[in-house]
């Protein structure tokens, strides 16, 4: 039986590498949220069996969590550069399948169309606002910002504000509200699904998306010309990265002295 208890440490310890190695590797990864695992043990017995007799036979990996918590902001300069300090997730959308993600990496530039993208194509939705940029509807939608205004002045730059107002101004001098990055928020971050490139999509376990505005209730402001660095803290990973070393090398240390004392019992016996 210690044979497979090790085996199983053996395991779990793999997991452990593996996801440390993989907080690591992006370190500098704009928007990205490093994991944890969590082990659980494993008993042998049953509601009769004496307590004082129970016997452990290993762990299992009960989950790997996110850890949302924000990272550092950097400043970059440029407009559409977004950060978000404190709750929830921009929205983006495939204009091709249809299909809505959430993110933290707010590395966003206007296209040829005037569609505000990521840097995968898909769109960041906008909440719709009125003539005076207060939101008439939570319903998200493509942020496109029109290449001329009312008058036919020419689109020359876009601004962000913190309560996530997108406002385009043109050539003869007008200034026309877009919309408001529309941020979601979830019940239960932890259970979103990680889909690679810094995106997540709602589960189950997530709950469904709210949307709500910058500034609002359980959302946080937006910061124009920064973007969220990696939360990971090297220092930590690299502490964990010793201890998994260390606990997969006590495990095979195991499962070595378990062989040699099975090969030395059935040499006795034949001798």
């Amino acid at each position: 039986m210690s044979f497979y208890t090790s085996l199983n440490g053996l395991a779990n310890a793999q997991t452990e590498l593996s996801v440390v190695s993989n907080n690591l590797a992006n370190a500098n990864t704009t928007g990205f949220k490093g994991s944890r695992v969590n082990f659980a043990d494993i008993v042998a017995g049953s509601a009769y069996t004496n307590p004082k007799l129970l016997e452990g036979i290993g762990s299992r990996v009960e989950s790997i969590d996110q850890n949302f918590s924000s990272g550092s902001i950097g400043q970059t300069g440029n407009a559409t550069d977004l950060a978000v300090n404190g709750a929830g997730f921009f929205t983006i959308r495939n204009p091709a399948s249809g299909q809505v993600a959430y993110t933290r990496n707010g590395n966003f530039s206007i296209d040829a169309s005037g569609y505000i993208n990521d840097s995968n194509g898909s769109r960041v939705q906008l909440l719709p606002v009125n003539a005076s940029g207060v939101v008439t509807s939570t319903t998200p939608q493509d942020g496109q910002i029109p290449p001329t205004d009312a008058g036919g002045g020419s689109f020359v730059g876009v601004t962000v504000g913190q309560d996530g107002t997108v406002s385009a101004s043109y050539s003869d001098g007008t200034i026309n509200a877009v919309g408001k990055v529309a941020l979601a928020s979830f019940i239960s971050p932890t259970g979103l699904l990680q889909t690679g490139t810094q995106d997540w999509q709602a589960t189950g376990l997530s709950g469904a998306a709210s949307y709500g505005a910058p500034g609002t209730i359980g959302h946080g402001v937006i910061l124009s010309g920064s973007l969220e660095q990696s939360n990971v803290d090297i220092s930590t990973e690299l502490v964990s990265l010793i201890s998994a070393q260390q606990y997969f090398q006590a495990n095979s240390k195991a499962i070595s002295t378990t062989s040699q004392t099975i090969t030395e019992i059935m040499q006795a016996v034949q001798g």
